[in-house]
C-alpha cells in the first residue's frame, strides 16, 4: 500500500466531499460525489445513507478498482488549486461501525496503490 504524504495527511483531513469514481461490469465509468474519512492505517473510508444498494457499491462487487478525488479551489486570481487522486482497490465491508448513525452499514474501504496530489506545497 503507498502512504500518504504529510502534505496530503493534512490537506485530507480539513476536506469532507471527494469524487468516488468505479467502473461498471460492461466497462462503463461512474463518478460520484462521496463523504470519505481518513484512517490512521493509510486507508480511507467512504460511507453513505443506503450505499449497499447503490450503483457504485454494484459496480465494486465486480471490480474493485476505484479513483478518488479530492480537490478545491484556493484562489480565483489567481488561480490557485489543490488536490488528491487516489487510485486504489476497494475492500466492501459490512457491519457496526463508527461513523455515525446518519450512514448505513455498509462501508468502502479504499487501499491506496498510487497517490497524486498538486497545489499543496503552496498552501501549507
Amino acid at each position: 500500500m503507498t502512504e500518504f504524504s504529510e502534505a496530503e495527511r493534512s490537506y485530507l483531513s480539513t476536506q469532507r466531499l471527494g469524487r468516488l469514481a468505479t467502473v461498471d461490469p460492461k466497462g462503463q465509468p461512474q463518478a460520484n460525489p462521496v463523504g470519505f474519512f481518513p484512517q490512521a492505517d493509510g486507508t480511507i473510508l467512504v460511507g453513505g445513507y443506503a450505499l449497499g444498494t447503490t450503483k457504485k457499491w454494484r459496480n465494486l462487487r465486480s471490480n474493485p478498482r476505484v479513483a478518488l478525488v479530492v480537490d478545491d479551489i484556493v484562489s480565483l486570481k489567481p488561480w490557485k488549486v489543490r488536490g488528491v487522486d487516489i487510485r486504489g482497490e476497494a475492500e466492501l465491508l459490512t457491519g457496526p461501525h463508527e461513523l455515525g448513525p446518519h450512514f448505513s452499514e455498509e462501508l468502502i474501504r479504499i487501499h491506496p496503490r498510487k497517490i497524486h496530489s498538486w497545489g499543496l506545497e503552496e498552501t501549507a
